[in-house]
């Protein structure tokens, strides 16, 4: 009974106080509003200007700072989206130039086929390399031109730079398979340029991949001599470039060790060249018996032949003599 007897008793202190606080607080309020600053403004209205102030200072830095952040995130978004754009050119660009690239080797190679058709004598027809050999021991390529072109087995295949190979076994309608010189089993007639010491050039299994043989140790052999066609073999045209020594030792027999590094880069070959035409005769040094052209002969000192005689023509029968009378 005493707790429920109290219970409005407390309530109406607590609203006592309050009423209390309020009245407190409105009257400082009305005192703060009469009372001047020594600038002239009221205490209220400076009090309230500067708790607003702050709130305003604190507002606008947020604010500012949300929109300074959303700023550059949509800066960095439109800069990553043109870096993206950028880098999408710049791999195109670089596409494109390979491709330039590609179209001006092509352009040279090409250009360099046609110059040496236009300069050497044999007769020549272009073919494209569509296929290699993937056996290291027999290194051969397939190239475009077959039985219907008019290639034959045992052609002579050249590039700009020198020998390839030579065709092998009957070709297909339109596809022939090359030899390379580099094989292990091809051979070709071949002399130094420098000196013109002959012999045979074959392929080896080596670092490099040819070898020349039946060099006399006695010839003059020099490790960057060119070595060239001989046209002895009568497949290859006598003069085309094969490659240059690079290695030269004196044999134990007759003949020197000699390593050829060859000049064509087989690794690359994309167009080659066939001899389709005659190959041409070996010039010979003008003889005694057969003058160069234009060249009266020398008459030598010594007993000269008598000329063989004319022949004679046979004697006609006489007439048959008249009947006496």
């Amino acid at each position: 009974m005493l707790t429920n007897d109290r219970g409005p008793v407390l309530e109406f202190q607590k609203r006592t106080g309050y009423l209390l606080v309020a009245a407190l607080l409105g009257h400082l309020l009305l005192i703060s509003a009469q009372v001047s600053s020594q600038q002239g403004a009221s205490v209220l209205e400076t009090t309230i200007f500067g708790a607003l102030s702050r709130v305003q200072a604190l507002t606008a830095w947020v604010t500012q700072g949300m929109a300074g952040a959303w700023g550059n995130y949509v800066a960095l978004k439109g800069h990553r989206t043109r870096a993206d754009a950028l880098q999408l050119q710049l791999d195109r660009l670089g596409v494109e130039l390979q491709h330039a690239n590609a179209q001006a080797r092509r352009a040279e190679q090409l250009e360099q086929l046609l110059q040496l058709q236009r300069t050497e004598l044999p007769a020549t027809m272009a073919a494209r390399v569509i296929a290699a050999d993937p056996a290291a021991a027999f290194r051969t390529v397939t190239i475009d031109k077959g039985a219907n072109d008019g290639v034959h087995r045992d052609m002579a295949v050249l590039s700009p730079l020198g020998v390839v190979g030579r065709v092998i076994d009957e070709p297909a309608a339109h596809a022939a398979k090359v030899q390379l010189i580099i094989d292990r089993n091809a051979g070709a007639g071949a002399f130094i340029d420098r000196n013109g010491a002959g012999g045979v050039v074959v392929g080896a299994d080596s670092d490099a991949p040819l070898r020349m043989e039946y060099v006399s140790n006695l010839s003059d052999v020099a490790i960057g001599d060119l070595v060239m066609t001989s046209g002895l073999d009568g497949i290859y045209p006598r003069g085309y470039v094969i490659g240059r020594i690079e290695k030269v030792e004196r044999g134990s027999g007759l003949y020197k060790l000699i390593a050829i590094r060859p000049r064509v880069d087989f690794s690359s070959l994309d167009t080659v060249l066939l001899v389709s035409g005659p190959q041409p005769a070996t010039a010979t040094p003008p003889s005694r018996s057969n003058p160069a052209p234009g060249v009266p002969a020398k008459s030598t000192p010594g007993p000269s032949l008598p000329a063989a005689p004319a022949p004679r023509r046979p004697a006609s029968p006489p007439p048959p003599a008249a009947p006496l009378p």
